[in-house]
């Protein structure tokens, strides 16, 4: 397979370690050694796949603090270029198979939250630096050079250094967007196969951005990727009126007493400790969210 993909021209892969722990593994019922890891991240470079990046996973049953530390190390010993450090999250109801985990061996939210600045603390000892939410890269990775110029984008899959104002969604569920707004393919594959076997794109839905819509949109996506947000500079290149941003975020002026942003005319900005709560931040400018 990595002989194929980099015959095609693939350049990076992303590959799901979520956990080294042997426990953990056998919980998820996930089995992936270091050394087929290991093997794997060997084979794909040696075929010309030279971007990898490593998904880890902090949350699960039986994980603990030290066993997030063990698998960070680990990781950064195969020394990927990037990597994404999600929560894990429980939804039997939508995931089936999540059903045959047990939630109560699940780690509380305190414990979670030091699993995942653990594996921050780690990840940033071993020099790679902080993007955003959720991603960690090297300081030469193209993700790592677009913070620091302020070109970083965030997208339905995560950060992205790629300017393109344009993302197709290939395959079941994948989101796209495009000019005018988002669209969304067909989320069970049996859906999204039929159609592409008929000839028809497999579109189930989108949503048309409003003038409004594409304001919030720059102001949370400055606020995930810069932990801030000029909010009167944002409206000015839409030529709209930043108080009405502003003005009725209630939930922003309870965020700023509570030490989690400053902000100073306009100018929003996350405070480096509360990093890993700037979904919050991002979630005061949803207007679907509140509508919910």
């Amino acid at each position: 397979m990595a002989e194929a993909l980099a015959a095609t021209g693939v350049n990076r892969a992303s590959i799901g370690v979520q956990s080294f722990d042997p426990d953990v593994q056998k919980a998820i019922n996930r089995i992936q050694s270091k050394v087929q890891t290991a093997a794997a991240v060997e084979n794909l470079r040696r075929h010309g796949v030279g971007h990898i990046n490593f998904d880890l996973i902090f949350g699960l049953p039986k994980q603990t603090v030290q066993s997030c530390i063990q698998t960070a190390m680990a990781a950064v010993a195969m020394r990927p270029n990037r990597f994404a450090v999600f929560g894990y999250a429980h939804i039997p109801s939508v995931i089936k198979n999540q059903r045959l985990i047990e939630q109560a061996g699940l780690p509380d939210g305190d414990v979670r939250a030091e699993q995942a600045a653990a594996v921050a603390e780690t990840l940033v000892g071993a020099g790679y630096r902080e993007i955003g939410l959720d991603h960690f890269a090297l300081p030469d990775d193209e993700l790592a050079l677009a913070q620091k110029t302020g070109r970083l984008r965030r997208n339905s899959l995560g950060y992205s250094a790629d300017t393109c104002k344009t993302v197709i969604g290939f395959g079941a569920s994948a989101v796209g967007r495009v000019g005018e707004g988002y669209v969304q393919n067909e989320v069970t594959r049996d859906s999204y196969a039929r159609h592409i076997a008929s000839g028809r794109l497999a579109t189930s839905k989108g949503h048309r951005l409003t003038d409004d819509d594409r304001v919030r949109a720059a102001i949370i996506e400055r606020l995930m990727c810069d932990l801030e947000a000029d909010v009167p500079t944002i409206c000015a290149a839409h030529e709209i009126e930043p108080a009405r941003f502003l003005d009725s975020v209630e939930r922003l002026v309870t965020l700023a007493e509570e030490g989690i942003v400053d902000v100073e005319n306009g100018f929003i900005r996350v405070r480096p400790e509360h990093r890993f709560v700037v979904r919050a931040v991002a979630a005061a400018f949803d207007a679907f969210l509140a509508n919910r």
